[in-house]
């Protein structure tokens, strides 16, 4: 690719990044387009198809918590490794409101740029599953698509300005529901939810 032509895709990437988290993966193309200042068409032969603009835009998030699931393999406690990777995807998905329900669409479909990213993804969530439920830490009848599930409901909750406040807390239950409580780790607990993020206190509501 010529120096220009890198150049004009990278700028249509960082509108296309600030237009959708501000507006969500549903924003017009042609809105991003106009606002990069260039043609629909020029657009388009950089990135065919809204999943192969979300795929460019998001690559390197993909990679960050792939490996980042590697990182924690290692971990001494596999409970807190998979609700700590489990935090940082429901975190980075809020970023861009909207982009788990074309995630979860593309887990299924083959034919979609954001496919392989997607499994990519999911396989390495399932991993750290399984190392927490080889110690007995995590529900053994959940698997990795299972995981996906989660952490599209959760990053919703996190979409939705009446449900956001609660999404801390919510994460906290989710995850607690997930774990056993029997592991190496147990008695650390997932809830860490404050008032601030939402985090319920004893007796609240």
């Amino acid at each position: 690719m010529r120096a220009d032509a890198r150049k004009n895709r990278d700028h249509v990437l960082a509108v296309a990044g600030a237009a959708i988290a501000e507006q969500g993966v549903d924003v017009s193309l042609r809105d991003i387009a106009r606002k990069a200042d260039v043609g629909l068409a020029t657009l388009l032969r950089h990135f065919p198809t809204r999943e192969a603009l979300l795929e460019a835009l998001l690559h390197t998030s993909f990679e960050e918590l792939t490996a980042k699931a590697d990182a924690l393999e290692t971990s001494d406690s596999p409970e807190d490794a998979l609700v700590a990777w489990l935090r940082d995807c429901v975190g980075w998905t809020t970023e861009y409101r909207g982009v788990t329900v074309l995630m979860a669409a593309a887990i299924e479909d083959t034919g979609s740029a954001l496919h392989a990213s997607c499994v990519t993804l999911r396989a390495a969530g399932a991993r750290l599953l399984t190392r927490a439920q080889a110690v007995g830490a995590a529900r053994s009848d959940l698997d990795g698509t299972d995981l996906f599930a989660l952490i599209a409901a959760l990053a919703w909750l996190g979409d939705q300005p009446a449900l956001a406040s609660r999404a801390g807390h919510l994460f906290d239950v989710v995850a607690d529901a997930v774990l056993t409580g029997t592991g190496a780790g147990a008695g650390t607990g997932a809830g860490t939810a404050t008032a601030a993020d939402g985090g319920a206190t004893e007796g609240g509501s």
